[in-house]
């Protein structure tokens, strides 16, 4: 980056601002929080022992993402949500809506039998209970019948479906890794054409070879109709912000569609501080951690400031980023002139990202990620089949939302990023 690119030490330079959500959504909150924790609203104002922390958790963006947060989603019983009853629906809030809403859920694995060689023996190595790892995989193979039905008895009208991890990041070979992306591809739009109403998928790209990662995303999007890309974090070790990756930022910005940057199950390298704790590793800590720094490697390394209309889709409510913009732009001055971007971090986070829920089902940290990118840059996902359905749904249905900004969140957001 130059040095004479302008740096705006407190205000965001114009452009696109989050949008709020509405009032409606924020006096439900107030109230959601208030009842579970037996305070009152009068005329507005809360009384009782929760209404500090109910008015924290739905003020400001600066309270929300600081104390407010911490103290809705504590799990004390006069700080917490309101519990839901059977049916995953709170006694507390009704969506007058949620019987018609439409649902998108929009990072949902699939995997095709046999298509990477390394799959088995990585899956085999995983640190998870072998039950839980066997009815995954089991799961993740179909693309008809339990999936379909999952979909249909938890009220998800389509499933947006991705390559899990490991994917074709972890092959070796280049030109392998071509050929297993464009089985991968054709699988996915058969699975899609076979069911038009119900599935669209993300692309699995061979970004070992940017070259042919650009001819098969072309081919993905123009030939296929896939939605976009999802990606498993590195490509053996390299990050999507390095040189050699700039053309397929191009043509994701040409072509107008996001690249959902995922975690991937086997690291590009290891933290000594997890040594000992393989539960950090792992999607509690571990891949937020390594995905979220990548993210910021885009941003700082200067992708979007190059390709102003690329964006990058990050779930697990945006692997907490959204949460940490006051702080990225606070440390931001200290940065040296040469190595800073166009604008404050925020920006981005703003503008060129959108964030999904996918596993976290928490009704402040949602609030909290609105409050901070906006509410029409936040997406429903369940993480099938790692997540339970049942669970997240009933999470979105039960949020103390306004049925403008839950029908934003549950399907038109998705809808119109992804031209559904």
């Amino acid at each position: 980056m130059s040095d004479d690119r302008p740096f705006q030490a407190a205000t965001p330079p114009p452009g696109p601002t989050a949008e709020p959500p509405a009032d409606a959504t924020r006096r439900r909150f107030i109230a959601a929080t208030a009842a579970a924790g037996g305070a009152a609203v009068v005329g507005g104002l809360l009384a009782g022992p929760s209404a500090s922390a109910a008015e924290a958790a739905s003020g400001n963006r600066a309270s929300t993402t600081a104390g407010g947060i911490q103290a809705a989603g504590h799990k004390q019983p006069t700080q917490g949500p309101p519990t839901r009853p059977e049916g995953g629906r709170s006694k507390h809030h009704r969506n007058t809506s949620e019987e018609k809403m439409r649902i998108v859920a929009v990072e949902e694995a699939f995997a095709v039998p046999g298509a990477i060689r390394q799959e088995e023996a990585i899956r085999q190595r995983m640190a998870v209970p072998e039950a839980m790892k066997q009815e995954w995989f089991r799961r993740l193979d179909d693309l008809t019948d339990l999936r379909l039905a999952d979909m249909d008895a938890n009220g998800v009208d389509i499933q947006v479906l991705s390559y899990s991890t490991p994917g074709v990041e972890v092959i070796e070979d280049p030109g392998e890794a071509v050929a297993v992306a464009r089985r991968i591809n054709d699988y996915l739009a058969k699975a899609v054409a076979a069911h038009p109403t119900r599935f669209a998928g993300f692309a699995a790209l061979p970004l070992q070879d940017p070259r042919a990662a650009v001819v098969e995303l072309r081919r993905a999007v123009q030939e296929l109709g896939l939605k976009g890309v999802l990606h498993n974090d590195h490509v053996r070790g390299h990050y999507l912000d390095e040189p050699q990756f700039r053309p397929v930022w191009a043509e994701l910005e040409r072509l107008g569609v996001t690249l959902y940057l995922h975690p991937a199950v086997v690291p590009a390298d290891n933290w000594h501080v997890f040594d000992g704790y393989p539960v950090l590793v792992g999607p509690s800590w571990g891949w937020t951690a390594t995905t979220g720094a990548h993210a910021l490697r885009l941003i700082y390394g200067g992708v979007f400031d190059e390709f102003p209309g690329a964006s990058v889709t990050l779930g697990h409510m945006g692997e907490l980023l959204p949460f940490q913009m006051s702080r990225l732009d606070s440390r931001y001055p200290q940065v040296p002139v040469e190595h800073r971007v166009r604008h404050l971090p925020s920006y981005y986070l703003r503008n060129n990202v959108y964030v999904t829920t996918s596993g976290v089902m928490s009704h402040a940290a949602l609030l909290g990620a609105v409050h901070a990118v906006g509410v029409d840059r936040v997406l429903f996902s369940i993480d099938y089949p790692f997540e339970s359905s049942a669970e997240a749904v009933g999470f979105l249905r039960s949020a103390p939302y306004a049925p403008a900004d839950l029908g934003r969140i549950a399907h038109a957001n998705a809808e119109r990023v992804l031209g559904l």
